[in-house]
């Protein structure tokens, strides 16, 4: 068996920049800020993490209640922006996965930052959450790691069995996705199609890199050469 977790964002789909702006149209309508302070990180990091320190910068105290605030609003922003933002699906994806979804003996999974709800409306919007059976999410966690322990525990209950962290594949655009991968013992396979060029994720060592995803004979020899393992 095998495991095969995706991130999203510049990964599966670039949204040009819609989650973002929901994410700041939800801080102006729910705490009237006004001028949006662009020192928040967002690549590679979880939604929770996001938004508590969007709450921190503009001088907002970080409850729960107030994250909590924050995600909901966002939620509802996020189908709007969507619509006004040109995405689109990165490079091979839609073949990709709609190939390794059917495939005997593969779990399909999600490894993301996105809350849960995010990850539906993206990919939704898409059309590719159907191919999804299991993930980890951004709602609880602050860290990646425990996301990626989170997609892990998600794929084993939704299998109804254990397996080798061997056989799990973690796909992603950053230097996050390749740390994540290695702090739950899986392969790591990196793809420049985000914000993080080629060169940088491969000095971050990942089992494979590509350029994007659109090569899939290439790509598809990953996953011959672990069968062929065992």
């Amino acid at each position: 068996m095998r495991v095969i977790l995706f991130d999203i964002d510049g990964t599966l789909v670039r949204t040009g920049g819609a989650g973002k702006a929901a994410m700041e149209d939800a801080l102006r309508a729910e705490f009237a800020v006004r001028d949006i302070k662009d020192t928040v990180p967002y690549s590679g990091r979880t939604d929770r993490a996001i938004a508590r320190d969007l709450l921190r910068v503009h001088g907002i105290p970080d409850t729960a209640a107030n994250e909590r605030t924050l995600r909901e609003a966002y939620l509802a922003q996020l189908p709007h922006t969507l619509g006004r933002y040109p995405g689109l699906v990165c490079p091979g994806v839609a073949e990709l996965v709609a190939e390794l979804a059917a495939c005997p003996n593969t779990l399909l999974g999600l490894l993301t930052g996105n809350v849960r709800a995010g990850a539906a409306t993206k990919l939704g919007h898409y059309g590719l959450w159907h191919h999804f059976r299991c993930g980890g999410f951004g709602d609880d966690h602050y860290d990646r790691d425990d996301v990626a322990r989170a997609a892990v525990a998600s794929a084993r209950q939704t299998a109804g069995r254990d397996f080798d962290p061997r056989a799990v594949w973690v796909v992603g655009d950053t230097p996050l996705d390749v740390s994540c991968a290695r702090a739950v013992g899986a392969n790591a396979v990196a793809v420049a199609t985000g914000w993080h060029p080629l060169e940088e994720l491969t000095a971050c060592e990942p089992d494979h890199a590509f350029a994007d995803l659109s090569d899939l004979r290439r790509v598809r020899t990953i996953w011959a050469a672990q069968q062929m393992r065992g």
